[in-house]
């Protein structure tokens, strides 16, 4: 048996595993490359045939896990895509969404060349188009939590609960071989934090052979929801007594409804101004209403609200655009107003025309709530340059730039820690994956300094492992 790596090692996107166990080829994620320097491993050839792949098991639906999916579908694979039944759905928004921003990406990047007088290299077209993605809704295969199935004869999957965002999983292969042993694997995809609104913690395992875990913050820990929820309250109210709007890059996916949730219960409690708020994103407004389809999968808490006819995620001053004309129009609006929209790493979508007509304004402020990979135009600003080249034209920064990291879906080096000392005997091999370098080489030195008594390796773009 043996693995893979085609991706999401020694940096944070495009996770992509793929095991061979005998004469089948299972892949684990598909997901796109988004640090500027390996997006062109998006449109190279893909590392295997993919006829050649027998079935894709996804850990949830963020376009760094999926958004790979459609281009290896018009490339030729031809399986089955196992999930679960949250991630099904919001895939489908998901990545519907990405082949429409692509195609509308392409569509101006070819306007702004012609009125350039300018002439790429290479042609100028989508990834992948809103058709493409549309060929991967039949191959989706969904099961619930804590429900094994056969994949194929002695191959064993199940998903457990990961607690990052609605529906993402752990994966836990159960393999036998010829001489009747079994040999468990466990992929921990994205692991969530521990006391977090809305969703349920993360899954503990007790043994495993071994582990596929990611290190996005193995170098460090974050504030605590609660302090994060704080935070954004202070920037707020700071804000607005400037005159000034506050623009939020989000994922549609889970942070956009995390934001929703305490801003409702900070304009209840008059804890900021009553002022409007913003959702410019038509995927952030589907993706929230898949929540509200889904209450088994979500916290005690929030099922009780839901059950008790209360969305955590709607109040009067919530105003959801789906419209080109209605995104535009925002940007009318006298006075203060909060901004919503993605893209949360600000690689396309309105986001980067709310940050053109705000990011020059001293008064306004980018607040960021969200993982910022390198290469992208939000770890730019994050990086809090004079000067930021957004949709082919340079703008001075001079927007307040907020990082406020509490917020985060992803475990921090604690957490991580408390999720892989869940295991009572230590697994044979442990894989650290999906985390910058400087970020897997702390994580993984933390784990050999504390004895785990497994083999802690750090995989290689394209390198292949006997497991």
């Amino acid at each position: 048996m043996r693995v893979k790596f085609l991706g999401g090692v020694k940096n944070v996107t495009g996770s992509k595993f793929l095991l061979e166990i005998s004469d089948r080829r299972i892949m684990v994620d598909c997901g796109l490359f988004q640090e500027r320097e390996l997006k062109d491993r998006n449109w190279a050839s893909f590392p295997v045939e993919p006829s050649s792949i027998d079935a894709i098991i996804l850990t949830h639906a963020h376009l760094d896990h999926c958004g790979h999916l459609p281009k290896l579908v018009k490339d030729g694979f031809k399986g089955n895509i196992f999930c679960t039944e949250p991630t099904a759905d919001i895939a489908k928004i998901a990545l519907l969404d990405a082949g429409k921003v692509q195609e509308a990406d392409a569509e101006k990047k070819r306007e702004r060349h012609l009125k350039e007088e300018r002439k790429s290299p290479f042609p100028v077209v989508p990834l992948y188009t809103a058709d493409d993605a549309k060929g991967v809704f039949p191959l989706l295969k969904s099961y619930p939590y804590e429900h094994p199935f056969e994949l194929f004869k002695d191959v064993y999957i199940s998903f457990h609960d990961a607690g990052h965002i609605l529906g993402a999983a752990m994966i836990k292969f159960e393999i036998k071989d010829t001489d009747g042993k079994t040999k468990k694997l466990i992929f921990s995809g994205d692991i969530g934090r521990w006391d977090k609104p809305v969703l349920k913690d993360p899954t503990l395992f007790q043994e495993a052979d071994i582990v596929f875990m990611e290190s996005t913050y193995g170098n460090k820990d974050h504030k605590s929801e609660e302090e994060a929820g704080f935070e954004l309250a202070d920037v707020i109210n700071t804000t607005v007594k400037r005159g000034g709007n506050i623009i939020i890059p989000t994922f549609a996916i889970e942070r956009t409804q995390e934001i929703l949730y305490f801003l409702s219960r900070f304009l209840k409690e008059d804890i900021i101004p009553h002022i409007l708020v913003f959702v410019d994103s038509p995927m952030a407004i589907d993706i929230t209403e898949v929540f509200a389809k889904y209450p088994d999968y979500l916290d005690e808490k929030t099922q009780k609200m839901i059950n008790g006819g209360v969305s955590p995620f709607d109040f009067p001053l919530l105003k959801l655009t789906r419209t080109v004309e209605e995104s535009k129009s925002i940007n009318h609006i006298t006075g203060s107003i909060v901004i919503m929209a993605g893209s949360g790493m600000c690689t396309g979508g309105r986001i980067k025309h709310h940050l053109i007509t705000n990011i020059t304004r001293e008064e306004s402020s980018i607040v960021f709530v969200g993982y910022q990979a390198k290469g992208t135009l939000g770890r730019e600003i994050l990086e809090k340059p004079e000067k930021v080249r957004i949709l082919g034209k340079e703008y001075n920064v001079k927007a307040t730039i907020k990082d406020i990291n509490g917020f985060s879906a992803h475990a921090g080096k604690t957490e991580l820690l408390r999720w892989i000392n869940g295991f009572t005997k230590p697994p044979e091999k442990i894989f650290i994956i999906h985390g910058e370098e400087e970020s897997s080489l702390e994580f993984a030195n933390t784990l050999r300094e504390k004895n785990q008594g497994s083999e802690i390796i750090i995989p290689e773009y394209l390198s292949e492992h006997e497991i």
